[in-house]
């Protein structure tokens, strides 16, 4: 009996002491940003990021959260990992959309077709010409906690623009 308790004892010693060095090699540093504008006119600013987007042959990604939400701003932390903010500055313009507490912009979410009632960050996909490629309908980002930088790596590699065409001679 004094054997069982020695074992657990000592077990229950070492996951205190191991436990915070695994927790934090497998959590992702948290640095809260301000990154949604409850201000902002979301409109105006996709236009202006579509205006962008065709001079420099991109596309547009509309981010719709909050600053409150956990998720979208490990979305942000992934977003400016390498190779994530290369393919952003490279083929995207980020649009972000303030939700509120899912009571804010709902129009322009509706309009993307983005059903934010089922959590947030969610995220939609425009050509520069404001044609709608991707939606987020399903929660595919709402457990960013969960997911890896390489999930979002393979989701800019999916949606990225293709070069523009070259000029014939």
């Amino acid at each position: 009996m004094l054997s069982i308790s020695r074992i657990t004892l000592a077990t229950a010693v070492l996951a205190l002491v191991l436990g915070p060095v695994v927790h934090a090699q497998t959590t992702v540093p948290f640095v809260k940003k301000h990154l949604y504008s409850e201000t902002a006119n979301p409109t105006a600013d996709i236009a202006a990021a579509l205006k962008q987007a065709r001079a420099e042959h991109k596309r547009v990604i509309l981010d719709f959260g909050g600053d409150w939400c956990g998720d979208c701003q490990v979305l942000d932390i992934y977003m400016n990992q390498s190779p994530n903010a290369e393919l952003l500055a490279k083929h995207f313009i980020v649009v972000h959309v303030d939700i509120g507490h899912m009571d804010h912009n709902v129009a322009v979410a509706e309009k993307y077709k983005v059903p934010i009632a089922k959590g947030v960050p969610a995220l939609a996909v425009l050509d520069a010409h404001g044609n709608l490629l991707y939606s987020q309908e399903n929660k595919e980002f709402e457990n960013m906690r969960n997911m890896r930088s390489e999930d979002v790596t393979a989701f800019l590699n999916k949606w990225k623009a293709q070069p523009a065409p070259k000029p014939k001679t």
